[in-house]
C-alpha cells in the first residue's frame, strides 16, 4: 500500500485541526465571538445564544478528533479509513449546518466543504486499496 495516500490523508486532517483547534478554543474562551471578529447577531436564527457550544464542537469534533485521526493515518492504522470517513462526514455536516443557520459568510466555508469531500474520498481510496490487497 502506498504510504503516500495515508500521508496525504494525515496532512488533510492536520489542516482541518490547524483551523478548528484555535477557532474552537477562541469561541470557548470568548463565547461572544468578539475575539474572532464575529458578531453574535449572526446566531439569531440558530439554536445558540453564544458561540460556546459551537466552539466545543469545533474544538473537539473538528479539532482534537482530526488530530487523533491524523496520527492514525500517519501510522497506517487499520482504523484510518473508518475515522477518515466519519470525520469527513462530520466536517461536511458541520459546514452545511453552519451555512444553513448563518449563511455564506466566509471563503473558508466552501474550502472546508471541498476538504471534507477530499477526506472522504481519500479514506475510500485507502479502503479499496486495502480490500484489493487482501482479495
Amino acid at each position: 500500500m502506498p504510504r503516500r495516500i495515508f500521508n496525504i490523508l494525515g496532512i488533510v486532517q492536520c489542516f482541518v485541526a490547524l483551523f478548528a483547534i484555535p477557532g474552537g478554543l477562541s469561541m470557548i474562551i470568548e463565547p461572544s465571538g468578539k475575539d474572532l471578529g464575529i458578531p453574535l447577531e449572526i446566531l439569531s436564527d440558530s439554536p445558540f445564544e453564544s458561540f460556546f457550544i459551537p466552539g466545543l464542537v469545533l474544538f473537539f469534533g473538528n479539532g482534537i478528533l482530526q488530530l487523533i485521526a491524523a496520527m492514525f493515518s500517519f501510522r497506517r492504522h487499520k482504523m484510518t479509513t473508518l475515522l477518515g470517513i466519519l470525520l469527513g462526514f462530520f466536517l461536511l455536516i458541520w459546514i452545511c449546518v453552519q451555512m444553513y443557520f448563518i449563511g455564506f459568510i466566509h471563503f473558508l466555508q466552501p474550502l472546508f466543504l471541498i476538504v471534507a469531500i477530499g477526506e472522504i474520498v481519500l479514506s475510500i481510496l485507502i479502503y479499496r486499496k486495502i480490500k484489493n490487497q487482501n482479495a
